[in-house]
């Protein structure tokens, strides 16, 4: 066999050594054109068969793509390469209907399924052992990470150890779920992005090098999301001044003007509390708290708010329900009515629009920040962006406008607050 240096890539090494530790179960490898991502996961998932059968581990994996009819052309090509790339082709036997490749010496498998197909999803098994790896190639097309969620809770049964790899070259709007998700920095994920400009030109060729330069002095937009697998945005990004990064408790303590915001909700809609700190000097906010919830009554939600809100700390409210209001007050907290009229929505988007900087926790304010990312300009008829604002997933959006209310006011109306 080929010694595993020469088949890996210098910037997959250490993920390569983090799956052989055992260090993290979720892998997520973004990454543009001649990112060698899938290249990487090609290697090393035969790799891992082979290795666990060489300590007794019975183990097997899976390679997913949306749609099924996609498998034999994209993973199980680049799966067999992977083998042939190892040197080890002479062990491995591939079989097309089903598609599999078979470890000779153990039997263990690589199955190949799309997701298009749930039923055969949910019939995954495998003779002895478990599916300890998968891998979900253009992880993006899939319809989302509840549908993520489903699939690995029908792979990931009967082992303790796994290591699942998801590769995929990010979507252009920054709002979709897969840039958000990588973005989090969840706990038993690693997170590794490449470009082609990491990977040895030799392994490239010269014609890829001298195309990607072309695109880069032609079209820099294009190039930076192709090859450099940036989610460039669509166009239509309401907030382009918006950062997704982990807020840290010492940082908040430091946090001296907070202000507070709630859009009511029941049934279909849910209500959206945030808490917010605005850093003048930098005309910064940082989303930092948020209650996002469904069929929460308006005494539920003053016991959610208490630890956080003190007695003298005012939450601006939707006005649209002075009983509510009435309601939380009669609970022991500070609340008051949004002042709202014509312009008023527009006027505060604007605000935000306008400020250096958003800064919002996604593991902290998961909902808040998968509003602001996805918040578009509405579309024409032909899909051609218009000036105007959605008036649809706000809720968290709409808080933080009447948190805001008073930081928007000039001076001389600020005795209005």
């Amino acid at each position: 066999m080929t010694r595993i240096s020469e088949c890996i890539a210098p910037p997959f090494r250490p993920v390569h050594a983090a799956v052989r530790e055992g260090a993290y179960t979720h892998f997520w490898l973004p990454g543009g054109r001649g990112s060698g991502k899938s290249s990487f996961v090609g290697i090393e998932l035969p790799l891992c068969l082979m290795r666990d059968a060489q300590a007794g581990r019975r183990t097997h994996a899976v390679a997913l793509r949306r749609f099924g009819v996609t498998l034999r052309e994209s993973v199980f090509a680049q799966l067999q390469w992977g083998i042939e790339r190892l040197g080890a082709a002479e062990f491995w036997s591939a079989s097309l209907s089903p598609l599999a490749l078979t470890y000779l010496p153990t039997g263990q498998k690589i199955l190949f399924r799309g997701a298009d197909d749930p039923v055969k999803l949910k019939s995954l098994k495998v003779d002895g052992g478990y599916i300890a790896y998968a891998w979900y190639e253009e992880v993006s097309e899939f319809e989302g990470e509840e549908k993520i969620r489903s699939i690995n809770q029908s792979v990931m049964r009967g082992g303790e150890r796994f290591a699942l790899f998801y590769t995929f070259n990010p979507p252009r709007r920054r709002g979709a779920w897969c840039n958000r998700l990588v973005a989090e920095g969840r706990e038993g994920t690693l997170v590794t992005r490449t470009d082609y400009r990491d990977m040895p030109p030799q392994w490239l060729g010269q014609p890829f090098l001298l195309e990607a330069r072309r695109l880069e002095r032609a079209r820099p937009e294009l190039y930076q999301h192709e090859y450099l697998g940036l989610a460039t945005g669509t166009g239509g990004e309401v907030f382009p001044n918006l950062t997704l990064r982990p807020i840290p408790d010492e940082e908040i303590a430091g946090f001296d003007r907070i202000c507070r915001g709630l859009d009511w909700g029941y049934a279909a809609d849910p209500l959206a509390y945030n808490q917010c700190h605005y850093d003048a000097r930098r005309r910064r906010l940082y989303l930092y708290r948020e209650l996002h919830s469904t069929g929460l009554t308006n005494r539920r939600c003053a016991q959610l708010l208490r630890p956080w809100v003190g007695p003298r700390d005012r939450i601006v409210c939707d006005s649209a329900e002075p009983k509510s209001i009435a309601e939380l007050r009669a609970h022991g907290l500070r609340a008051v009515g949004a002042r709202k009229g014509p312009g008023s929505v527009e006027y505060g988007i604007q605000w935000l629009q306008d400020l250096e900087e958003i800064v919002i926790d996604p593991a902290r304010c998961p909902h808040s920040a998968r509003e602001f990312t996805g918040y578009e300009l509405e579309r024409d008829g032909a899909g051609e962006f218009t000036g105007g604002f959605p008036q649809k997933d706000d809720h968290h959006i709409d808080a933080v406008r009447y948190a805001c209310e008073g930081l928007m006011l000039p001076p001389a109306l600020d005795i209005l607050r």
